[in-house]
This record gives structure tokens, C-alpha cells and sequence, in this order.
């Protein structure tokens, strides 16, 4: 499966000394504002992506069609074939994209550690 970009997704609590920390190990702002919760930084093909009281855990994040620039990649594996094939692998989905739809959709799984895997396609 050709699962995107990767990025982790941290839930901060405050998103200005998070920026800061984060600007000190080298990344900068790709995505996002202070005023919408959220950024996205970037450092070479590394992305992690801050979140203010948007969600309780970490989450680790994969977008399928996009490389780590955000680019539209023409080759990759939608997201509804990814739940398909997790599905046929038996793989507990905790939410499902809609497979009579097209374009961006998104899947939730948990792995064994509790740990949570958003598969979020935007193309």
C-alpha cells in the first residue's frame, strides 16, 4: 500500500512555545496559523503537525496522494482501496471512508498500543 506523507500529528498545550521548540531543532512553518489551532512544520521531508484543543492524543498521520510538500502525486493508492485491503486483512477500522464517493475521504485505526493512524486523503 502507498500510504502519502507521513507526519505526526501532537496534541500541544500552548501552540506558541510549541512553535518555538519546534523552530529550535531546525523545522518552520509549512502549514496552518496560531489564529486556526494548528501548524504544520516542516524540516527537509520531516513534518509534524501541531494541534491545539483539536483532539486528546497523539496521532500518526498519512496522506495518500500528497508527497511531504503537499504535492499531488499521480501515482498512489486511494484510500478507499487502503480500507478495502485492511478490511481483507481484518484490520478493525474505528471509522471508514465512504466507497460509493470519490476524492478526499479519511480512515481511523488504532494499533495495538492504542496508538491512533489517520489515513486522511485530501486529492
Amino acid at each position: 500500500m502507498k500510504l502519502g506523507a507521513f507526519s505526526i500529528s501532537l496534541n500541544v498545550k500552548d501552540l506558541k512555545t510549541s512553535q518555538s521548540f519546534y523552530e529550535n531543532l531546525g523545522f518552520s512553518v509549512f502549514a496552518g496559523s496560531l489564529e486556526m489551532n494548528y501548524l504544520i512544520m516542516k524540516n527537509g521531508n520531516a513534518l509534524i503537525g501541531l494541534f491545539q484543543g483539536m483532539f486528546e492524543n497523539n496521532i500518526l498521520t498519512f496522506n495518500p496522494g500528497w508527497d511531504e510538500s503537499a504535492n499531488a502525486l499521480k501515482d498512489y493508492d486511494d484510500v478507499r482501496s487502503i480500507q478495502q485491503t485492511l478490511k481483507g486483512k481484518k484490520v478493525t477500522l474505528n471509522s471508514e471512508a465512504d466507497e460509493s464517493t470519490t476524492g478526499p475521504a479519511s480512515i481511523v485505526l488504532t494499533d495495538p498500543d492504542g496508538n491512533t493512524i489517520l489515513i486522511d486523503q485530501h486529492v
